[in-house]
């Protein structure tokens, strides 16, 4: 019996019906994605080029890329990738899949150093380092530090950062929230750029399985309500801002609120940013600027927020 013939646009039909009756919300986008990354075509070529067979060696990748997919694993830990602003970032399983709503909070501090000669950034629970990445792309005048607590998140931030060739801008540290950063840069940063852990303890389980189930708790869980990863950086922030120097937040759009009054009590002209669906986000806030060093105000032209 001869065997059947795969060819794109054949496999790229059975993979999207086998995905909808596993429950994809998106069997169409899955397909599409984890067929370009088995072949090495762009989505559009997937249509240029429909009638090609797959060889052995594709039709082996997109098998157990299905298998992975249809178990509920991410798409972005399957393909390996994720677009995120202006950037393609690689991620596995153990790092947080970067969130749209994430590029709400770099497009904040963007516009904040858009005035600065050369700010100095600290981007705080790195990940696979998409916040600091993005800024050092479209702000070349900043110098970015990253960190984060998890070893494998510090690699794959690391790779990313030589990939596109911004290793020489941006420095990934391994360290708990400030404790990667070098210490002359104390009381120096014009930004502390956040997205921590700020999913309440009790709603960890209760996330989607996609997430719950494959993606690192130790990245997600913020304790009893959400702000426990953010009150430790409202206090640590302190020391290594400069005054004026603006701390940015991203949290749980049911805290954020909650969050700018906790705030208020070292730092000013605090204010909440929304997403892009509408829902409270981004925390941004300066630290008040009684006592400021002479020899080190914030960078030139201001910190507007």
């Amino acid at each position: 019996m001869t065997e059947r013939v795969w060819t794109v646009a054949a496999a790229l039909d059975w993979t999207r019906g086998f995905l909808a009756e596993k429950g994809d919300e998106h069997p169409r986008r899955s397909a599409e994605w984890l067929m370009s990354a088995a072949t090495g075509l762009s989505r559009v070529e997937l249509y240029a080029y429909h009638d090609r067979p797959l060889t052995s060696d594709e039709r082996a990748t997109l098998r157990e890329a299905v298998r992975r997919r249809a178990s509920g694993e991410p798409l972005q830990y399957v393909t390996g990738e994720v677009a995120f602003r202006h950037l393609v970032l690689r991620v596995r399983p153990g790092v947080l899949i970067p969130r749209p709503e994430t590029e709400v909070l770099v497009g904040e501090v963007l516009r904040a150093v858009s005035m600065c000669e050369a700010p100095s950034v600290a981007d705080i629970c790195t990940g696979s380092g998409c916040i600091a990445l993005s800024i050092a792309q479209e702000c070349p005048r900043c110098r970015v530090l990253a960190t984060d607590i998890s070893a494998l998140a510090v690699e794959v931030a690391r790779d990313n950062a030589r990939r596109l060739g911004l290793d020489g801008r941006v420095t990934v540290s391994e360290g708990d929230l400030m404790a990667g950063l070098p210490g002359e840069l104390r009381g120096r940063l014009d930004v502390v750029v956040a997205n921590p852990p700020y999913v309440p303890s009790a709603d960890v389980p209760t996330l989607p399985f996609e997430v719950a189930g494959f993606e690192p708790h130790l990245a997600l869980d913020g304790g009893p309500d959400g702000l426990e990863v953010y009150r430790r950086l409202l206090a640590q922030a302190r020391e290594w801002l400069a005054p004026g120097g603006l701390l940015a937040v991203e949290l749980d759009e049911r805290r954020v609120q909650s969050a700018a009054k906790e705030a208020l009590e070292w730092y000013e002209e605090v204010r909440t940013v929304r997403d892009l669906a509408g829902r409270d986000r981004v925390v941004l806030a300066r630290l008040r600027r009684r006592g400021r060093s002479a020899d080190r105000p914030p960078c030139e032209g201001g910190l507007e927020t």
